[in-house]
Order: structure tokens, then C-alpha cells, then sequence
């Protein structure tokens, strides 16, 4: 559970919170630059037995001189991950988000320095060697925790820390795929217990430097070119078109998301249960991976399951790949590879398998459609790019992020209204077969449920005077102490009285409404004082901020004095106001 906020943590003012997610964007953005290079190094070695780090994942690795031998390369990278984790970080292990959304729910933000370089070194590893594992988890996890280190340095409030969390979240999403609004919406909508303008600014300045950075590093071309397509025609004459197509396509993605969801933790229950260390579970999954990737070598000419995948996508988008049965073909082989690898302990994200998927589900969809009405100039590329944003939207429930992302990592506006159709029909379809999503699920299962719905609450915007309790007289502590106490919590019959030390306030206690003369015992704790027109939501933070069991609300502007007290905020009451905001 969170942690009461230590007494010496400091909150500093909105423009110095953005000058550190600057920072932060900038280093994550170099951290981005560094993964590539490192995971385009370790690739070079293991597949082709160059020192280079001349790496495009978007065009496909040539045949390995090792022969049949490659196949052994995600076991010796999975072998020193495995090694890595254990001994220095053991959050490094899997795709990283669930991770980060455990430190800011559930650890107020703190995330452990050797974590962002234990992380880097197992993810590229993994993706270099051939795991079926994405790059962008890797750095959402590497900029969350420069984010949160930065913070932990500064003796920051948690809250402060968490934005920062999730401005380092945003711009690993932002450096990596070139999508700066995409980045922002995945930190809104998955990483933000909290949505303001003190929150959001830190994540746009974060995200918009670390996308400066990449680009001045990888250009600014989208992650992935389009072939040129033309829009299909109306499906049947008269007034019905192709957007029910969309929807259709949503429902089945979304059933392929729930898939996804169910095998991966299905064989993290079967690996866990498995009589063996973890070096031995880790290859005999890493085994498969390049049994199967080699077998796609000596069958198709390319190594699909490997790695992050983008050439595989590409050629989709390039209309070079099109044949319905091979898509289908694909879309098991990476669901398969990419399970099997985070469950058998491989470091990298779920994002560019979920891409994958999507494309290959997408375009065999587009190609079924194309040979059953050829005539009416169905695209397998518009479907696959449909399908992308509705795998990824369906998988982590983040609608909004999926469909501009989609939209910055090709350059296509024409799929918008097809992709916000086919990722509301996939979040719903997915839902309706498990709750959870993909990042939540893995908390959930250890007792750490994550929201996925965002509420707008009524009650911190309620005054002071709304939800005090009055203070109906004033006690002077010498009577106190002859008045008669009763022991217990106040109830809904009882007031509140000031107990004066001449002038100056003193203390509370609670009275019976019906009897003035039976007082409880002195209510403890620190005091704090609000003014009548404080909205609760300033309360609130005041009494969190400083340990506060009670504040007292006075009227006027001048010194509180006891005459001025006219009410109590209690926790009792701010919890009433809670519950019955949850009436509404």
C-alpha cells in the first residue's frame, strides 16, 4: 500500500516540475537512441556475426551465416537475461508497464536507479537475440524510472513524483515510435491517476523533447510507410457501406486481444509450475522461439517472429504480403512466440507484437474480403492498419492512445473513422470476454487492481462550509478537565466545541447535540485550520501534506481566533462526502 508522505518531502512550484520533465525527456530520448543502438549491436552479432550496430528492424535480416545454428541465439541472450534479473533486478523481468503502473498506485512512484540500467541491458538482449518482444516497453519502463529517480532525488511530494513517472512513461512512447500525441494519451490514459494542468504539462514538455531528440537522431519519417491504396467501394448499392466491415473487424480482433491476454498468463502459470531453475525454464522457451523463427526462414525467406517484427509489418504495408492463409499463419506464430517469451522470462513490451498481430489478423481479413468480392477493390493494407489500432486498443484498453498512434506511425488520416469504429468494437468485445487488460491483469492477479475508468468526483470541489461540522460553543480546558468524558467515536448526534487556552485555540471535542454538558474525549492529532471558502480539494491536500486529523474552519481574514471557529472537517466527514459522491 502507499506509504504516509514522508514529513521532509518538499513541493515544488509548476515551473520547476516542467524544467525536470525537460530533463527527463531529453535523457529518455537519448535513453531510446542507446536502446536502439544497443538491441541493433547484440541483433548483428547473434544473427549475423558482425560488431555493428547498423540496424533498420523495417527491413528483414538476411539469412544468418550460422545455418541451423541460430537457432541457439535467444538461448544464450535469454541465458544472460535470466542472470540479470535475478541477481540485480527482478522487475526487469516481462514487458515492463505493469511494473510502472504498481509503482504509481501502489508504491507512490518509486522506482528502484538499477532497474533503468538492468532493463535496458535485458531488453536488448532479448530483442536482439530474437525474442518474440517489443522495444517501447523497455523504455516506457527506462523512462519511468529516470523520471522517478529524478523525483526521489529532489525529496519531491508523491504526487509530483508519480507526474514525473509518467512524463518519463510518455516520452520513452513518444522517442521511440516518433508519436508525440499518441505518447501523451498513453500517459493520460494509463498512467495518470491524476489529470490537471499540473500533471499534464510536465508529460507534453517530457514527450515533446524526447521526440525532439529522436528525430534529430532517426529523422522524421512515421515508423512505418504506406502503400498507396484507394478507399473500397460501397459494399451493397443504396445506402449501406463498408464501416459495418470495421466493425466486424473489431469484434474479431477484440476476441484475438482477449486470446492474447488469456495465453500469455496461462503460460506464466505453466512455467511457474514447472520443477526446474530458471535458467532451464528460460530454454526450453527460448528453444521453440528459434525453432520457429528458423522454420519461417526456411519456409517464407524471413525470420517474421523474431524480434520486434516491424519488417514483417512493413511488407504488409507495402502490399507485398497479402496471401490470406500465410497472414493467418503469422498471426498464430506471433501470438504464440510472443507469449512463450515473456512467459518463459524474456525482457521487452507487448506494443510491436500487439502491431504485429493486428496486421496480420487485419490484412487476412482484407484479403478474405478481396477474394470473396474482388471486384469491389477491398485493400488487405487499410484492414491491417485497422487492425493494428484495434489489437493494440483492444489489448491495453487504451482507446484513444491506439487510434493516434496509429494515425502518427503512418501519416494515414483516411483510417480514422474505420479505426475509432474497430478499436471501440475490439475494447468492448475484449471486455466483455475479461476486465482486465493486458498491463492490469498481471497486478490484478497479485491483489493490486488498477482502475481502467476515469471519474470526474463532485466532492473536491464541495466548500468548507459545506461540509463542516458546526462548532457550537467554546470550552475552556480548565473546565475540560471536570467535565465528564465518555469514551468512543463521535456519532451523528454529536457537535463540536473549541477548547480555549485564554484567546487561543486549544484543542476540539466532540459533544452530544442533545446534552452539551457530556463531552468525548479531547479528539487528537494535528490541527489544521481552513478558511470557510477553501474548497475541500485544497483541504484535503493540506491535510494529507501535513498530517492533519482535523481541520478547523474559521471565518473571516484576520488571526483565527476561538471565537471564529465555526466548524470541523474530520475524516469522518470527508468521508460521508466521498461515499455519497459515489451515490451520484
Amino acid at each position: 500500500m502507499p506509504q504516509q508522505e514522508p514529513a521532509h518531502n518538499r513541493q515544488v512550484n509548476l515551473i520547476f516540475l516542467s524544467v525536470i520533465a525537460l530533463v527527463i525527456g531529453v535523457v529518455t530520448g537519448l535513453g531510446a537512441v542507446f536502446l536502439r543502438w544497443l538491441i541493433g549491436l547484440i541483433h548483428n552479432v547473434f544473427f549475423l556475426g558482425q560488431f555493428t550496430a547498423a540496424y533498420d528492424a523495417n527491413i528483414p535480416t538476411p539469412e544468418s551465416p550460422f545455418g541451423a545454428w541460430v537457432i541457439l541465439a535467444p538461448v544464450i541472450g535469454g541465458a544472460i537475461v535470466v542472470f540479470l534479473v535475478n541477481r540485480f533486478a527482478p522487475e526487469a523481468r516481462g514487458h515492463g508497464v505493469p511494473e510502472v503502473m504498481d509503482a504509481i498506485y501502489f508504491r507512490n512512484g518509486k522506482i528502484r536507479p538499477q532497474v533503468v540500467i538492468i532493463k535496458s541491458l535485458a531488453s536488448a538482449l532479448s530483442i536482439g537475440s530474437g525474442a518474440s518482444v517489443g522495444r517501447e516497453g523497455p523504455i516506457i519502463q527506462i523512462g519511468s524510472g529516470i523520471g522517478s529517480v529524478l523525483g526521489q532525488l529532489l525529496h519531491l511530494r508523491h504526487w509530483q513524483v508519480i507526474a514525473l513517472v509518467a512524463a518519463g512513461a510518455g516520452a520513452g512512447i513518444a522517442a521511440t515510435f516518433n508519436t508525440p500525441l499518441g505518447a501523451v494519451m498513453f500517459a493520460i490514459e494509463l498512467m495518470l491517476p491524476e489529470f490537471s494542468a499540473r500533471t499534464f504539462l510536465p508529460v507534453v514538455l517530457a514527450t515533446g523533447a524526447a521526440t525532439y531528440v529522436g528525430r534529430l537522431v532517426f529523422g522524421n519519417e512515421p515508423a512505418f510507410l504506406v502503400a498507396s491504396y484507394t478507399l473500397p467501394d460501397p459494399f451493397v448499392p443504396m445506402s449501406v457501406d463498408v464501416l459495418p466491415l470495421y466493425a466486424l473487424l473489431g469484434i474479431l480482433i477484440g476476441v484475438a486481444a482477449w486470446l492474447f491476454v488469456w495465453l500469455l498468463h496461462w503460460l506464466e502459470d505453466r512455467f511457474d509450475e514447472f520443477p526446474v531453475n530458471d535458467y532451464v525454464k528460460n530454454a526450453v522457451g527460448m528453444l521453440g522461439i528459434g525453432i520457429l523463427f528458423y522454420v519461417l526462414m526456411r519456409t517464407t525467406g524471413m525470420y517474421h517472429t523474431a524480434g520486434v517484427g516491424y519488417a514483417t509489418i512493413q511488407a504488409i504495408l507495402n502490399d507485398g504480403l497479402t496471401t490470406f492463409w500465410l497472414l493467418i499463419i503469422l498471426f498464430v506464430a506471433k501470438l504464440v512466440a510472443t507469449t512463450l517469451s515473456l512467459a518463459s522470462g524474456a525482457s521487452g513490451g507487448i506494443f510491436s507484437p500487439s502491431l504485429f498481430m493486428g496486421a496480420t489478423l487485419g490484412g487476412a481479413f482484407g484479403a478474405a474480403l478481396d477474394l470473396m468480392w474482388p471486384h469491389l477493390g477491398f485493400s488487405p493494407v487499410i484492414f491491417a492498419l485497422v487492425g493494428m489500432a484495434a489489437l493494440v486498443g483492444g489489448g491495453t484498453g487504451a482507446a484513444m492512445t491506439a487510434i493516434m498512434m496509429i494515425f502518427e506511425m503512418t501519416g494515414d488520416y483516411n483510417i480514422t473513422l474505420a479505426a475509432i469504429i474497430a478499436v471501440a468494437c475490439a475494447i468492448g468485445t475484449r471486455r466483455a470476454l475479461v476486465a482486465e487488460n493486458i498491463y492490469t491483469m498481471k497486478l490484478a492477479r497479485r491483489g493490486h487492481h488498477i482502475p481502467q475508468d476515469h471519474k470526474t468526483h463532485m466532492f473536491p470541489i464541495r466548500l468548507a462550509s459545506e461540509v463542516m461540522k458546526p462548532v457550537v460553543a467554546t470550552v475552556e480546558e480548565s473546565e475540560l478537565e471536570r467535565a465528564p468524558a465518555s469514551l468512543g467515536m463521535p456519532s451523528e448526534d454529536m457537535v463540536y466545541a473549541v477548547v480555549t487556552r485564554g484567546r487561543h485555540i486549544a484543542g476540539i471535542v466532540a459533544v452530544d447535540r442533545n446534552d452539551k454538558t457530556r463531552a468525548l474525549s479531547p479528539i487528537r492529532g494535528p490541527i489544521g485550520l481552513a478558511r470557510e471558502d477553501n474548497l475541500l480539494e485544497t483541504i484535503l491536500s493540506r491535510m494529507v501534506a501535513r498530517g492533519h486529523n482535523v481541520e478547523l474552519v474559521v471565518s473571516g481574514k484576520g488571526v483565527p481566533r476561538a471565537e471564529n471557529v465555526i466548524g470541523v472537517i474530520t475524516r469522518e466527514a470527508i468521508a460521508e462526502w466521498v461515499l455519497n459522491d459515489y451515490k451520484v
